[in-house]
């Protein structure tokens, strides 16, 4: 349903919250009650409204006047409106979720012993190799945990797993080559290197770093 549709709806809410034993509004109260409740809503969601013309569209409408603007214009207005104000709303969760991904990386970056290769992935070994390094477009022979910034797992595989490597995230495909067979890395992927902007359905939402141990098993041609 349309949010400008909406709005009409949300001001029964207030009122059914109305405590029972209160005195019974006269009609003028009523009437300023509910262009109170209309205003607030208003004044969060469409800051900057000509009041003079919402009154005087709220006014004709009420009282079945003609309107002054063609309903065929209004119904474009209000369309163009929520399209706009879907797309603000769109934008102020991506800078969200992206200040929230600057922070996680800045405070991994942070700690101990972590270092820094290209494209911003963060690496801090675990266990040191001393096997042959896996080719770009190679294999490699894998163990891993696969976890969101807050934990979570959300893909792992503790048996020995064989990967091409051009087949899998960008950013295992920078950091494993410059591993060697034997060791064990803890990596901290930026979303750009993993699923970017469209995450990865359900499981990965949008601008998610990964944060990865991977335990590099072989390494074939």
């Amino acid at each position: 349903m349309p949010r400008y549709l909406i709005l009409g709806l949300c001001l029964v809410s207030p009122l059914s919250l109305a405590n029972a034993e209160a005195a019974p509004a006269n009609d003028s109260d009523l009437a300023y009650s509910l262009g109170a409740s209309l205003g607030e809503r208003l004044r969060q969601e469409v800051p900057g409204l000509q009041l003079d013309a919402l009154v005087e569209g709220l006014r004709q409408a009420y009282q079945g006047e003609p309107p002054r603007i063609a309903k065929s214009r209004m119904q474009a207005i209000l369309e163009q409106h929520e399209t706009q104000a879907n797309a603000a709303a769109e934008q102020a969760q991506v800078d969200k979720l992206v200040e929230a991904e600057k922070r996680f990386i800045a405070g991994e970056r942070a700690k101990t012993g972590v270092r820094e290769l290209p494209e911003g992935i963060l690496y801090s070994e675990l266990a040191s190799g001393s096997g042959a390094q896996p080719k770009a477009n190679g294999r490699v022979q894998v163990r891993y945990v696969g976890k969101l910034p807050d934990g979570t797992v959300f893909d792992q595989n503790l048996q020995p797993q064989w990967f091409k490597l051009d087949s899998v995230i960008e950013g295992w495909q920078v950091a494993l080559p410059r591993m060697k067979a034997g060791a064990k890395w803890r990596l901290v992927i930026p979303s750009a290197q993993a699923y970017g902007a469209d995450g990865a359905g359900d499981l990965i939402a949008p601008y998610t770093p990964l944060v990865f141990e991977i335990e590099l098993l072989d390494v074939a041609d």
